[in-house]
């Protein structure tokens, strides 16, 4: 039984049997339709619980097709449908009941020790669909959606992101490190990123440069990244805090910073921080990038049942 919890803690070498397996799943789904199972069924009879504490559309989507073709199915519960809200039943007693009925748990929460406690009771396989500090679903299938496009290992390029310091930048990081890919991050100077995790990355090799402007980031880049300023995580005065990030918006001038090829990436949604110029562009890939979640997240269920081949 393996966990999906955060990129750092899994091997890189599991990280890119992941991609591989996910690569070779689409190139075989070319002629199937959406909720038709994969030809190998190898998740038959598998049962995977959701649970949302956050709003979500790709990720619940996503993860429900992915289960589907992978012939097992999905089960969605709400917080406020449980004894779990109200206090009237434990976490690790909870825990206990999911393991009991369904094979695998994906998680969206609002409470990083939830998810240390659900993980610690549970004797199924969780994955992390999102959580404050961390997205690693979402950044997975990010470096699947690069590979794609420019047809080369992540390895060789340059990736920048663009605004704040969030759960999806966190992934990134650690994502640098597992695939070995430069990483330029452009942000206000009292929004850099964690110092632990940039201490961790420092101890592991990563190649990551912090700038407080967008051109010193952006400059030779292959990849330009942005998110919501406004995350789901935050409880602050949001007027403020767009201010701040007024000069870390992106738009054409900062794509043109970038190489001529450069692809704009954004987990969705959007807010003000990237312009309609850039998001609707030849440049985007953003619908690419969320449909491409469903094939990596099939192969990282097939990752935690220990069925990659």
């Amino acid at each position: 039984m393996k966990h999906f919890i955060n990129l750092k803690d899994i091997s890189s070498n599991d990280l890119k049997k992941i991609i591989l397996n996910a690569r070779k799943r689409k190139s075989k789904r070319k002629n199937l339709n959406t909720l038709e199972a994969d030809k190998d069924s190898p998740l038959k009879g598998k049962l995977l619980i959701q649970m949302f504490e956050k709003s979500s559309l790709r990720t619940r989507l996503s993860f429900y097709i992915a289960i589907k073709q992978l012939n097992g199915g999905a089960l969605t519960l709400r917080p406020d449908e449980l004894h779990l809200n109200k206090g009237g039943e434990s976490l690790s007693d909870t825990a206990k009941i999911i393991s009991t009925f369904g094979n695998a748990f994906m998680l969206r929460t609002d409470s990083e020790k939830k998810l240390n406690i659900l993980k610690k009771n549970m004797t199924i396989p969780i994955i992390n669909g999102l959580s404050p500090n961390s997205h690693p679903t979402q950044v997975l299938s990010d470096v699947f959606t690069i590979e794609e496009i420019k047809k080369k290992s992540i390895s060789k390029l340059q990736i920048c992101w663009i605004g704040d310091s969030n759960n999806v930048l966190n992934s990134l990081i650690e994502a640098s490190v597992k695939f070995s890919f430069k990483l330029t991050i452009a942000c206000p100077k009292k929004y850099k990123p964690n110092k632990k995790l940039l201490s961790w990355a420092k101890n592991n090799k990563g190649q990551i440069k912090i700038f407080s402007d967008c051109k010193g980031a952006a400059i030779g880049s292959d990849v330009i990244f942005t998110d919501k300023v406004i995350s789901l995580n935050d409880n602050l005065n949001k007027k403020k805090k767009l201010r701040e990030f007024k000069d870390f918006k992106v738009n054409s001038a900062v794509m043109k910073y970038a190489k001529k090829d450069a692809i704009f990436l954004h987990c969705l949604p959007r807010g003000s921080e990237v312009s309609n110029e850039v998001f609707l562009g030849k440049q985007s890939k953003v619908f690419q990038q969320a449909l491409n979640r469903i094939y990596v997240q099939k192969s990282i269920l097939l990752y935690c049942f220990d069925k990659l081949r």
